[in-house]
């Protein structure tokens, strides 16, 4: 999903034509309250979004869905663009700031990384999930799991049985919908680079 934010009708219209015929879905909005009102945040997406605009800028847009906690990847138009506008853009996470009108192969890229990107974004955040069904104690024994212990060096870590380990071992297999050690892991791990 793309949603691309831009008080200019035909630069909406145009930007919204060009990405169909590249199979994107692309939702548009003409302004900031628009696409607050209306945006989904469980469809995760790529912005777009032209950095002067009435009301609310495009980087003013950024930072309130960054108190909303959405971070999605953001690419930054502008037909008025300058060395400080720029720097301010990238300051606030954008992924690519492009000068209209835009050139349709450079706007391929900057999507194509934003979707490298969002990818990157919804596998952390199912990480995420899938760690917060976890027990404290459940944590604390993924862990030591991570580190390579066995479940009577946990135990002895722990000062718990070794059945209670292995109790919580099943459960965490369970939460994490997989067995293998190296998976649970994985998941671990990335959730705490």
């Amino acid at each position: 999903m793309i949603y691309l934010v831009d008080d200019d009708a035909s630069v909406r219209e145009a930007l919204k034509l060009l990405l169909s015929t590249y199979g994107k879905d692309v939702t548009a909005f003409p302004d900031a309250a628009h696409l607050l009102a209306h945006m989904d945040k469980a469809r995760p997406g790529i912005l777009i979004l032209d950095l002067r605009m009435p009301a609310i800028s495009g980087l003013q847009l950024l930072k309130k869905l960054a108190e909303m906690n959405v971070d999605w990847p953001a690419i930054m138009i502008t037909g008025h663009g300058d060395v400080e506008a720029c720097r301010r853009a990238f300051k606030a996470g954008v992924a690519d700031f492009l000068a209209k009108p835009v050139d349709e192969h450079v706007l391929m890229e900057a999507i194509e990384s934003c979707e490298a990107q969002l990818v990157e974004l919804l596998a952390r955040n199912e990480t995420g999930r899938l760690l917060d069904q976890l027990t404290a104690r459940e944590r604390e024994v993924i862990e030591l799991v991570s580190k390579g212990l066995g479940s009577k060096e946990i135990a002895a870590a722990l000062d718990v049985s070794v059945r209670t380990v292995d109790s919580h071992r099943a459960s965490i297999a369970m939460k994490l919908g997989t067995p293998a050690v190296a998976e649970q892991t994985r998941i671990w791990l990335a959730a705490h680079r």
